[in-house]
This record gives C-alpha cells, structure tokens and sequence, in this order.
C-alpha cells in the first residue's frame, strides 16, 4: 500500500500538489480558524482526491471538531472519508489510532494539561497499532520550535516507547517538518506549511 502524509494545510489545501497513493492521511490543522464553511471547504476537496482510502484527524486550530456535537460532525463528512478522534480504524489489515490531542499550547482546540491529563487518551492508543496519527509529535522528536524548545509530549513518547508501532505521523509544529527513524519507529512530522504559513513543503509519500 502506498501512503501519502500531509498535515498542516491551514485552508491551503487547493494549492497542493499531491503524489498517487492508495491511503491518504491528513494530521490536523486543515483549516486558519475552525470555522465550518472552511471545514466543508476541506472535505470537499479531500472527498475529491483518488486515494481509495483517506484518513483524518483534527488540529490545535480545527474548533469546529471540539465545539460541535458527534452528530452535527459526522453528517458533515462524506462516506468516502474516515475521522479520526481517540479511534482507530482497520485499513487492508493495518490498524492505524489517530487523536488530535497535544500538550496546552496557548489557548487552541485539544489542550490538555502535559502529565496525567493528557496522558489519559494516550492510554487509549490499542497496544497493535500500526500507523499512530496524532497532531502534536513526541517529546524530543521532531517537536524543535524555531526558538529551540522541544515542545512534543513526554508522555506520548512514553507510549510510543511501549507501543512501537511502525510509523508515527504528525504535524503542528511546521519547522520540525522531517522524518526520522528510532527503535522501529519511523517518525513523520508532515506539515506542508512553513513558520510564514507558506507551503513550501512537499507529502510523505512511503509504501507499508
């Protein structure tokens, strides 16, 4: 199966160029603001793309998904289209768990206090996942801000440690756009926009 990652596209979504895939995965902020006209946007354009399969979280700036009801949420999202929120779903045999939880970063969607409030939904992350799609990265990995602060999540880490599934896909943090390979685990940061919300960087694209 190939893969193609992307996350961070803030609205930008119409000006990407996307690689053929068989599973396309987005990891959060796909929209400026969360407003709903923008997350209807979205989901057009990612119900329109040729990927068999195409796979969704939220992000710090996707409101709508925290504010809205489950069934306002789901009537929204196209049949062709599978989000993603503390689940998991079965794709061709791989399990892939996918949250948009992330450390408290000011005042955005999905905060949750580092330590044991977050590390509740971690808890929740299945024990054989194969793909883990979460928005915020790890503590140490990835996660390096543009003024030198590891800003990832240690107790995510922690469970990717125990875990070890076979990718691990984010985004949030744009300059820490990268991929990097550690006891087993191969760890994508896909944002596609820079710091200026510029996008400027191109998909992950990988066969499992």
């Amino acid at each position: 199966m190939k893969i193609v990652a992307i996350s961070d596209t803030h609205g930008l979504h119409q000006s990407i160029c996307l690689p053929e895939g068989d599973l396309l995965i987005h990891a959060g902020d796909l929209s400026k603001r969360g407003l709903k006209t923008e997350v209807e946007d979205f989901l057009n354009w990612f119900s329109a793309q040729p990927h068999r399969y195409k796979v969704f979280i939220a992000g710090n700036h996707d409101f709508f998904f925290e504010k809205e009801d489950t069934d306002v949420i789901q009537k929204l999202i196209p049949d062709n289209i599978i989000y993603l929120n503390d689940s998991a779903a079965m794709i061709e045999g791989l399990k892939i768990w996918g949250s948009p939880i992330q450390p408290l970063f000011y005042d955005w969607a999905f905060n949750r206090q580092r330590g044991a409030d977050i590390k509740k939904h971690w808890d929740l992350i299945p024990a054989d996942a194969d793909i883990l799609l979460t928005h915020g990265p790890a503590h140490g990995i990835l996660d390096l801000t543009m003024d030198y602060r590891n800003v990832g999540c240690e107790e995510l880490l922690k469970k990717i440690e125990a875990v070890k599934p076979k990718y691990h896909i984010c985004g949030h943090i744009h300059e820490a756009h990268g991929v990097l390979e550690k006891e087993g685990t191969t760890f994508i940061n896909a944002s596609l926009l820079n710091v200026h919300y510029r996008p400027v960087f191109k998909p992950f694209v990988f066969d499992f």
